[in-house]
């Protein structure tokens, strides 16, 4: 990569601008019990909202920081994205209801998707094809490391400071990756190949993308791949405190699923020059299918609390690997013919593939009974139809030019 930057520091400040979602809601999953009893007592579950505010808001500026980027260049867009995440978590920090906590959260939400979605338009402005994926997949092994131990720090935050110490973590951890980028990582769209930020050019980037039938289904798989990682995240915890009663170590359990599940991504990046990311994506997801068939079969048989436990930390691992296997090459599927939009690309994936997959898993969530069933039977569900897509996928790129 020309610049300063060389490739390996480059993929570890990529890592760390994704890594910036998961240590926002991983590290939050400690404090919800505390900040439902201090800020929501009469009803302590509505504490989770913590969580998809913090997920709405991110859908809702992924729609515009991959155009304001297109328009005025990277570095300038993640600067006002970390400041207003930055100010949102003081607010938050400050907050004295959970009114204003979600408020704040939404916010955070907004300015944290700057750098998720810049940071995809970035690689992509430097990286195509199968190096590009091999970039995300490097980047998304470092990223995995975060939430391995977010819910380990966000618990040692908490025993120290208690629950408005996580906030303060976040406003360090963002001020430390600006500083990292502004230093050491040149602005990568050029001047000349900037586009107006101008309704009907946005417009025309939309139709651009929804024209091209592979970009269509990559949006739809990765909805579906996220969506079974949001709705497992969603209902892990009860599934730990409630069937389990492993609350106390919920989190050293999750860092230990996101450690053994981080080898997805060094796998990827190892597999994918030579296998193509279509292949390794349905593949992936076929595998899915079984596992989980697999998991509903065996509960359905009167298990020991020992083995329905192992089997359960199985399943999440395999959900985790399947995310580290396929959402690197379905981004990369998806931006492969967009590099001339591909801010406005990154955006309009970003934010569909994320509203979507928040509105699927939080449906899902709700129908928690104190059983897997309702998790098993989405993440079956969706791990199909993702299958299926796949499938059609490759009939699409039989029939396109090479």
């Amino acid at each position: 990569m020309a610049g300063r930057m060389s490739r390996g520091e480059f993929v570890a400040l990529v890592a760390m601008m994704f890594a910036t979602i998961a240590f926002s809601i991983d590290s939050m999953l400690p404090a919800l019990p505390e900040i439902g009893a201090q800020l929501s007592p009469d009803d302590i579950n509505q504490a989770q909202l913590i969580l998809t505010s913090f997920v709405l808001g991110m859908g809702i500026g992924t729609f515009f920081t991959g155009p304001l980027s297109d328009a005025f260049g990277r570095k300038p867009v993640i600067y006002v994205g970390s400041a207003l995440y930055i100010l949102s978590a003081a607010v938050a920090w400050s907050s004295s209801s959970l009114e204003m906590l979600l408020i704040a959260r939404i916010f955070q939400g907004i300015g944290c998707s700057a750098p998720r979605v810049v940071a995809m338009a970035i690689i992509r402005d430097l990286y195509s094809g199968r190096e590009m994926a091999r970039i995300v997949s490097i980047a998304m092994m470092i990223f995995t490391l975060v939430p391995a131990i977010a819910p380990m720090m966000g618990a040692g935050i908490i025993a120290l400071t208690g629950w408005r110490g996580i906030f303060a973590s976040f406003v360090l951890f963002s001020l430390i990756t600006i500083v990292w980028m502004g230093l050491r990582l040149p602005e990568s769209l050029a001047a000349e190949n900037r586009r107006p930020l101008r309704l009907p050019l946005m417009l025309d980037a939309a139709r651009q993308m929804f024209a091209h039938p592979t970009v269509r289904v990559s949006i739809m798989v990765q909805t579906l791949c996220l969506g079974m990682l949001f709705t497992m995240l969603t209902m892990v915890q009860p599934i730990y405190d409630i069937i389990h009663d492993s609350a106390e170590s919920f989190p050293f359990w999750f860092g230990f699923v996101a450690l053994m599940s981080g080898s997805a991504s060094l796998l990827n990046a190892a597999l994918v020059i030579r296998l193509g990311m279509r292949r390794i994506v349905t593949w992936v997801l076929g595998a899915q299918i079984v596992f989980t068939t697999s998991v509903i079969v065996l509960n359905s048989i009167d298990l020991s609390p020992t083995l329905s436990f192992a089997v359960f930390v199985s399943w999440q691992t395999a959900v985790f690997f399947m995310a580290g296997m396929t959402m690197g090459n379905l981004n990369a599927i998806a931006m492969e013919p967009m590099g001339h939009i591909a801010g406005m690309a990154a955006s309009v994936i970003g934010a569909i593939s994320t509203v979507l997959a928040a509105a699927i898993a939080a449906p899902i969530g709700l129908l928690f009974d104190g059983s897997i069933a309702p998790l098993a039977a989405g993440i079956l569900t969706m791990s199909t139809l993702g299958f299926g897509l796949m499938l059609h996928m490759g009939r699409i790129e039989n029939r396109l030019p090479a």
